[in-house]
């Protein structure tokens, strides 16, 4: 009978766990999503909103324009904002364009898209 409580008593020895790194490769596994997720999604969509916002803010008279409702038009005027006594570019700008035979007014932030006219 010593012998077995002897036995019982003694602590086990420690063996290494199998898969004791997985929290770290976890770790690496998510870090490396959400860097494919950055580059393939994220980065191209900053990219194409700071073309759009330089577009917006070149756009002169005559230059056509698709507003976010799908209206195509031809920029006839632009109220723009002043700062200091002096016309200044914003996105609150009001566009007003032309439309077959309508003239609407839009805000600057509700055009999607600006091509300049063709040279002939």
């Amino acid at each position: 009978m010593p012998f077995v409580s002897a036995f019982l008593l003694q602590a086990p020895a420690a063996a290494p766990a199998p898969g004791g790194s997985g929290g770290t490769v976890f770790l690496i596994q998510m870090a490396v999503i959400v860097a494919i997720f950055y580059f393939i999604v994220l980065r191209p969509q900053r990219k194409q909103q700071k073309q759009l916002e330089a577009s917006l803010m070149a756009m002169t008279k005559g230059d056509e324009i698709v507003t976010a409702g799908g209206i195509v038009g031809e920029v006839v005027h632009i109220a723009q904002t002043l700062k200091d006594g002096a016309p200044q570019p914003s996105m609150g700008d009001k566009i007003t364009i032309k439309s077959g035979e309508s003239k609407l007014v839009v805000l600057r932030t509700r055009i999607t898209s600006v091509t300049k006219p063709a040279a002939d």
